[in-house]
């Protein structure tokens, strides 16, 4: 027996052999690293609760019941003390962080470890399946882990180490954690955003607060979405929110205070410094997707006249706080740039060196104004850690850092997978992980499918009693969905491969001429293999529908020729999808000159939808043309 759900429930037995209750919870001390059970609670008669010191009173524990040292006339109650915790109440079935695997999990039972007769000490949370069968029932738990091993898929534990957990629905002030124990605080800030990110919004706010405004500060720029870092900063006070932004690096403040409604930024920025509010007001005039939005104006610039050991001692006199140092920046009386040094020259140079004479002068720079994307692809090509934004005089204005161009980069890529149908997902495979959001995403058209061949069969059976033929167009309907469904990828492919340039108009004419070929070519396919499921069902020939000619002769004509009809529809639509696809690729580039995401699967859903429609009525009016 070493688990919490096997021991609630049992009785608790005195001295004289007398059952005063049944366990119904246990306390433990949280201050150890394995900590031990120091508190028993148990339900009297008339459901009264009481709780009692596990040293003091528990002889010992089995699979029959808790069995105390002294008679019930003995036993003096006692009190939950301010480091402790109940198992039941304050972990099974709660929220905490597994530190170690750095996310959010829920308890699903706790596992402890019988240390002598009468110690119980706390090993660790059970997160997995196994846990949640065990609450439900043992006997569950033993069916369905035999079932799994039987098929070699065996069902192990998920056990959380105490000193990996962190929790959530108690104050910290409340609770002194083991020093061993890593807590929230101690994570690396994007850890904790991702953490955040995945607790129910009523536990989000409690945690953000147990973070200082250091820790807050670069944990909220870590956030991927708006709406959250909104309702965080919501939920902080004016002062505490200005605070929070004044530490964090000018570029991720000014992209959290755009977020804000204009008054509430306005106030953020009044309670800050001078110094803060300067810098951030300097990024927000510069227009969205430019240099100068994502710039930051902490950067290291000296006199080209300088010496080395001028530049190393001014490195030296920089914040905690300053921004990653990648290069030191040399210029002329004037301000302007003239060139750039590594920190690697710096360190190997002799200290009397003059900063003209070792550093780069071929420098690479961008204006403010230059789009956000064209300056993360040169840094890329010329494999810098950081680009200066200079003005038309070459002065410096700021630097654009390596992980603003990776996140810029990051942007384009998950947009470029949105409009690929594709978006980002867990494991970044590309396809969702849960099979229910993997048939929306993938198999919808069978729902579509479905629906319409219902939809045929009503409309053939009001123009005329034909429902029972409705089979001819369910069964080449398919064709017609993955056709347009294929085209639709064809499209979002060749606008992603696209190397656009402004001096060049749109391929449209190109494209409409491709893709008219390409649906001429799959209409032809199309109808030839209709062609070819007609030889296979009449293998003798097709019977040809003449006067005087037999029932059953009549019978199979029409339904030689009402599935002939169908394929005849299906390579018009799919002829017709194929020409008219260029309109997608208009609506791609539109809406990329408006800076409008796009969504892949709702561009093939809508393609799909679009032509089940148009088949739909075509093969119903071909039907009811031909059996009427």
């Amino acid at each position: 027996m070493n688990y919490l759900s096997e021991m609630l429930k049992l009785p608790v037995v005195d001295s004289t052999g007398e059952s005063i209750g049944i366990v119904n919870d246990m306390g433990i001390a949280t201050g150890e690293v394995f900590p031990h059970v120091t508190s028993l609670a148990f339900q009297g008669p008339g459901k009264t609760p009481f709780m009692i010191s596990w040293r003091k009173y528990v002889d010992h524990i089995d699979d029959t019941g808790v069995y105390l040292k002294v008679p019930a006339t003995d036993i003096r109650f006692s009190y939950l003390q301010p480091d402790e915790v109940l198992l039941a109440r304050d972990i099974m079935n709660k929220q905490i962080v597994d530190t170690q695997g750095m996310k959010v999990v829920r308890v699903n039972d706790i596992k402890l470890s019988t240390s002598g007769e009468n110690q119980l000490r706390l090993l660790g949370a059970e997160v997995g399946m196994r846990g949640l069968l065990r609450s439900l029932h043992p006997a569950l738990e033993r069916v369905v882990v035999g079932a799994a091993r039987a098929i070699g898929k065996p069902m192990p534990e998920e056990i959380i180490a105490w000193s990996y957990m962190d929790l959530l629905e108690r104050s910290t002030q409340n609770i002194k954690l083991s020093v061993s124990h890593k807590t929230l605080g101690e994570l690396h800030p994007a850890d904790i955003a991702d953490i955040i990110e995945q607790l129910d919004p009523r536990l989000r706010g409690q945690v953000f607060a147990q973070l200082d405004t250091a820790q807050a500060a670069e944990a909220i720029s870590e956030f991927d979405d708006d709406e959250l870092v909104a309702e965080m900063l919501e939920g902080l006070s004016d002062r505490d929110a200005s605070s929070m932004l004044a530490l964090m690096d000018p570029d991720d403040a000014a992209a959290l205070i755009e977020e804000l409604d204009y008054e509430k930024a306005e106030k953020l920025l009044r309670l800050m410094g001078v110094k803060e509010e300067r810098a951030i007001r300097t990024l927000l005039g510069y227009e969205e997707n430019t240099a100068g939005r994502i710039m930051t104006s902490e950067f290291v610039a000296l006199p080209a006249t300088a010496t080395v050991n001028d530049a190393i001692e001014g490195l030296k006199k920089l914040d905690e706080d300053f921004e990653s140092v990648y290069y030191v920046y040399t210029t002329d009386p004037a301000g302007c740039l003239t060139g750039v040094l590594s920190l690697r020259a710096l360190i190997v140079a002799d200290r009397d060196a003059r900063l003209n004479s070792l550093a780069y002068r071929d420098v690479v720079w961008v204006s403010p104004d230059e789009d956000q994307e064209d300056v993360a692809e040169e840094m890329s090509k010329y494999n810098l850690a950081a680009m200066p934004v200079c003005d038309e005089n070459r002065h410096i204005l700021g630097i654009v850092t390596v992980d603003d161009a990776m996140e810029v980069m990051n942007e384009e890529h998950q947009e470029d997978l949105q409009i690929a149908g594709v978006g980002s997902s867990e494991g970044g495979s590309g396809e969702s992980m849960h099979v229910f959001s993997w048939f929306a995403r993938r198999q919808y058209w069978l729902l579509i499918w479905a629906i319409a061949s219902g939809i045929v069969a009503a409309a053939l059976e009001m123009m005329g009693g034909f429902a029972d033929l409705f089979i001819y167009p369910m069964c080449v309907m398919p064709v017609v969905l993955l056709a347009s469904s294929r085209v639709v990828s064809f499209v979002r492919n060749y606008y992603l491969e696209y190397d656009e340039s402004d001096d060049e108009d749109k391929p449209y004419l190109a494209f409409f001429l491709q893709t008219v070929f390409v649906g001429a070519i799959m209409a032809v396919v199309i109808y030839l293999c209709g062609q070819l499921v007609l030889g296979a069902a009449y293998p003798d020939g097709i019977p040809v529908l003449t006067e005087g000619v037999s029932a059953a002769n009549a019978t199979s004509a029409l339904h030689a020729q009402l599935l002939s009809g169908c394929f005849g529809c299906a390579a018009a639509v799919t002829f017709a999808c194929c020409a008219l696809s260029v309109i997608y690729l208009k609506l791609l580039f539109w809406r990329d000159e408006h800076d409008l995401n796009t969504s892949g699967i709702a561009m093939s859903v809508s393609a799909v939808f679009a032509s089940c429609v148009v088949y739909s009525v075509a093969s119903a009016l071909v039907v009811v043309w031909m059996a009427a």
